[in-house]
């Protein structure tokens, strides 16, 4: 019985097989050679039918044999019918064109531009750009598991990402170049960052459902600022389409962590902004009244659900040659992060760090991001056209830190559970800010020989701290139960305010003549810019106290909550408004190029030079005894680039490239400060200089489908008097340290990039990896014991090491399905860092670095009729932490209760930030 059935089943498939009958070909669109994704594809009279995938394949199975109509249709394009002769074998692979159905447009409507968002769109830029680039689509940023542009660029190849302490991207570094190095651009145009230490924007602020597309660009041509050694990043946002057009979304979520442990928060609802000496003058003395409870009144609850949202409207009118958009994106969400970090520090000769005490830290942020942005453009011929661009983006972050640190001291016995213990609790809310108005004309004279494009941009930065609250006191753990016991006694409460505000004025010229066009092109290119910036910086910290014969008050006792403490005195009433953070500064730019641009069948040759004069300084509004209380660096710097692009097929082409670039100080860093952060002194340095770099590289270029691409690149940076952040001891108390930025002779930066993106009907993906090796040599301490004395003396010792920030290997890895004719877009990404150095220690051998690792995040989309669709996403699905370690190891450290040595290595920090969750709905009109 059963060889009878395995015979039948075996007779069945061969019969199967036999009539089984296959129908292949590819749609795409006729003008321009793309790939058409969610084609329909149907067979008359059969009641077959599929959709084109990603790569604007299609497949019909068991297909009959004989004669049928094959009808190829998609909107706003005419539909095909093919008649084809379909037999058991030997059917052709289709290829079917197909032509825009839409009426001739008028001449102005030519300028116009065609959805930028798509995938399609990126690949084409890529190709066309004369910098070296990588773009993010709208498109693949939509259906992106991701909400802020920190995020997004992420995804690209030779970036990885500094992140905040939520777990959350913040800082660009590209190519192993620290966030220092880089610049961001909004449509082209420079913005000032909110950031009281770097000029370097946080893009955490931006919105990615406000985005066209990203542009990362890699290499930088004369008409670009040459500021960015490492690269820049420029947000094209979205633009009026052409015909009405409706996009919104709006999703709720949660976080993993907060299932697990309360949020913690504090009542900023009257947070003063402004502190007792901005409200009552230089003269004033604070006292307790001056300061409101609200900053230290706590609550711990479930925090409200994460509730995220965008809307986007935008239409042409008046024959297209008028088009509006605008848009807005609201983000409020509820993050954390639990922390354990290690202090040590390094007394012995030639020894690693010794574990000091533990802190145990406990992060809960409400952030509410708010972005908005609105074009209006103008088209008064093929000739003129103007546009009016703002964009206002906005970022509250309400965070609480509550930290538990353990002394590892005499008190210190883990196995009966007995320690001297602290509580330090931080209320602090963050607001920065971005606006930026940009208004710009292209004109066109003489049949489009000449052209002359113009921008007047006004822009404004703000950050605010105000009421910086931080409380401490002491207690004891006993028999492993913990608590708290009174109040500290030495400076227990500071209330600190701090801001600074940016303010840009720029103008932009770039003049285009033609000198000759048809089978070989060339061009002659020549403008300038003039910047204006003008920065105020202020800070102001108050220290409260008990009074000096009055006991510690006991919590529990004398005070039940950090709000009823009493017998407090400012001990320094006026506010320590006198010290060289209360500055104002200024950096005027003037920058001028000219450049060449020639291309024929073959070549595409562009080369010039830019040159950009500096004049940066500040005034220290209060100064106290410091022996430069103004300061001034000027400069001129020649910056040559050139780019030559060869193509090899109409598909493949050679691009290499040579541009020198520099990276100006920030105001921070050259002012004589002096600050007092938690774990150290930081100061500047008005004796920095600009870091200035030679950039070479080299991509290979493939792109066998429209949204198809193998780029392969090798690339070289030298960089003269690189900045670097450092500890260094004091001139007049070694004993003390400070961190503070300075130049350290050559740098050196080289590496290979690998990006591929490959379609398979509803398969995708995306991959790259990115492999960077760099060298700087820097003066660490080391120590000797003195022949004389028998005491340990501190030395300097050079010590070679790669950049701040640099990892050496970059990986990220994204799988997409997409069904068009089901409706299913769903995507899985990976990304890998590789261990790279997070501080720069005094000391030799004690840099601190962070761990390798990987994260994992998903994304998923279902369409349905009448432009409604449901989406999730899904951040850190591995919960991966952020972890510190020491290379090395001391003897000591074995004796702490947790076991931080391990394969030769010391644990420093821990952080774990747990999977987020959102679902939503999305509705598009057009």
């Amino acid at each position: 019985m059963n060889k009878y059935l395995q015979t039948l089943l075996f007779m069945l498939l061969c019969v199967t097989a036999a009539n089984a009958t296959k129908l292949k070909g590819h749609v795409y669109d006729r003008k321009t050679g793309e790939p058409m994704v969610g084609a329909t594809v149907s067979l008359d009279k059969t009641g077959k039918a599929t959709t084109t995938g990603l790569d604007g394949s299609f497949e019909l199975k068991d297909v009959p044999k004989g004669s049928f109509s094959l009808r190829v249709s998609y909107v706003m394009y005419k539909t095909i019918v093919q008649e084809l002769e379909i037999t058991k074998e030997d059917n052709p692979h289709l290829k079917i064109y197909l032509e825009d159905a839409g009426k001739v447009l008028q001449e102005v409507t030519v300028l116009s531009q065609k959805n930028g968002s798509t995938e399609n769109t990126a690949r084409r830029i890529e190709q066309q750009a004369t910098q070296v680039m990588n773009i993010v689509s709208g498109k693949a940023i939509e259906i992106s598991p991701d909400l802020t542009v920190a995020n997004v660029i992420a995804r690209v190849s030779g970036v990885s990402v500094e992140r905040n302490s939520n777990g959350d991207g913040q800082y660009a570094i590209l190519r192993g170049m620290d966030k220092r190095y880089n610049y961001t651009l909004v449509n082209g145009v420079k913005i000032p960052s909110p950031d009281n230490k770097y000029r370097y924007v946080p893009l955490d602020l931006f919105p990615s459902d406000l985005l066209e597309r990203l542009e990362v660009y890699k290499t930088l041509t004369p008409n670009l600022e040459g500021d960015a050694i490492g690269g820049a990043v420029n947000m094209v946002m979205k633009d009026a389409p052409d015909r009405f057009q409706v996009n919104a979304n709006i999703a709720t979520g949660y976080s993993q962590l907060f299932f697990d442990r309360d949020f913690t928060s504090f009542d900023a609802s009257n947070i003063n902004h402004k502190s007792p000496y901005d409200i009552n003058g230089s003269k004033y003395s604070a006292t307790p009244a001056d300061f409101n409870k609200g900053t230290v009144t706590y609550t711990s609850k479930k925090p409200a659900p994460n509730l995220v949202g965008s809307l986007s409207i935008g239409q042409r009118f008046l024959d297209n040659k008028l088009g509006i958009i605008i848009a807005g994106s609201y983000q409020n969400t509820y993050r954390g992060s639990n922390s354990t970090f290690y202090n040590s520090s390094v007394n012995n000769i030639d020894q690693y760090a010794v574990i000091t005490n533990k802190d145990y830290r406990q992060y809960s942020e409400q952030q509410k991001r708010l972005g908005l942005h609105g074009k209006v453009d103008y088209v008064f011929d093929k000739n003129n056209k103007i546009s009016l661009y703002n964009v206002y983006v906005n970022l509250v972050n309400q965070q609480l830190r509550d930290v538990v640190s353990t002394s590892y001291n005499g008190q210190y016995h883990p196995e009966s559970g007995n320690a001297e213990l602290s509580y330090t609790t931080r209320s602090r809310l963050t607001e920065q800010k971005i606006y930026n108005s940009t208004l710009h004309g292209d004109h066109k004279f003489f049949d489009d020989k000449f052209k002359v494009q113009w921008s007047a941009v006004y822009s404004s930065a703000k950050n605010d701290v105000p009421d910086n609250t931080s409380i401490s006191l002491n207690g004891v753990e006993e028999n492993f139960q913990s608590r708290r016991t009174s109040l500290g006694t030495t400076a227990p409460i500071s209330r600190r305010w701090e801001r600074n505000t940016d303010e840009d004025k720029a103008g932009y010229l770039d003049l285009t003549y033609n000198i000759f066009r048809g089978d070989k092109k060339l061009d002659v290119v020549v403008g300038g810019l003039y910047r204006d910036k003008q920065r105020s910086s202020f800070y102001n910290n108050y220290t409260l106290a008990q009074l000096a014969d009055h006991a510690p008050d006991q919590y529990g006792k004398d005070f039940q909550n950090y709000a009823d403490l009493n017998y407090l005195v400012v001990s320094n009433p006026t506010g320590a408004v006198i010290n060289p953070l209360t500055y104002d500064a200024s950096e005027k730019t003037s920058a001028g190029y000219g450049m060449f641009k020639y291309n024929d069948a073959k070549w595409e040759v562009t080369a010039g030079a830019r040159i950009e004069h500096t004049n940066q300084g500040y005034h220290l509004l209060f100064p106290q005894g410091e022996s430069r209380p103004t300061g001034s660096q000027i400069y001129t710097d020649v910056l040559p680039s050139a780019v030559l692009k060869y193509h090899l097929t109409d598909k493949s082409q050679l691009h290499a490239s040579y541009y020198k670039a520099v990276n100006r100080p920030g105001f921070y860093e050259i002012v004589p400060s002096k600050i007092v952060n938690e774990e150290y002194q930081e100061r500047g340095n008005p004796d920095l200089k600009r870091a200035i770099a030679d950039n070479y590289d080299l991509r290979y270029e493939l792109f066998p489908g429209a949204s198809e691409q193998l780029l392969a690149g090798v690339f070289y940076k030298r960089i003269n008097d690189p900045i670097e952040y450092t500890f260094q001891p004091d001139a007049i108390r070694g004993q003390d340290t400070y961190y503070s930025p300075g130049n350290f002779g050559t740098a050196k930066n080289y590496g290979l990039e690998l990006d591929y993106i490959k379609f398979f009907n509803k398969i995708g993906v995306k991959a790259n990896y990115t492999y960077t090796h760099s060298r700087i040599t820097t003066p660490k301490t080391s120590r000797k014991i003195d022949q004389e004395t028998g005491d340990p003396v501190p030395f300097l010792v050079n010590q070679t090491r790669p950049l701040f920030g640099q990892s050496e290997h970059i990986a990220n890895l994204s799988i997409l399905y997409k069904d068009t004719k089901k409706g299913w877009d769903a995507q899985l990404a990976g990304g890998y860092t590789g261990p790279r150095i997070n501080t720069v220690s005094q000391f030799l051998n004690n840099d601190l670095w962070q761990k390798g690792f990987i994260q994992m995040d998903a994304s998923a989309e279902k369409r349905f009729k009448g432009g409604i669709s449901v989406f999730a996403k899904a951040n850190n699905i591995l919960n991966t932490p952020t972890k510190l370690f020491i290379k090395g190891t001391n003897p000591e450290n074995n004796k702490i209760a947790e076991k931080l040595v391990q394969n030769g290595q010391t644990l420093i920090r821990n952080d774990h930030y747990g999977q987020s969750y959102l679902l939503g709905v999305r509705y598009k009109f057009n």
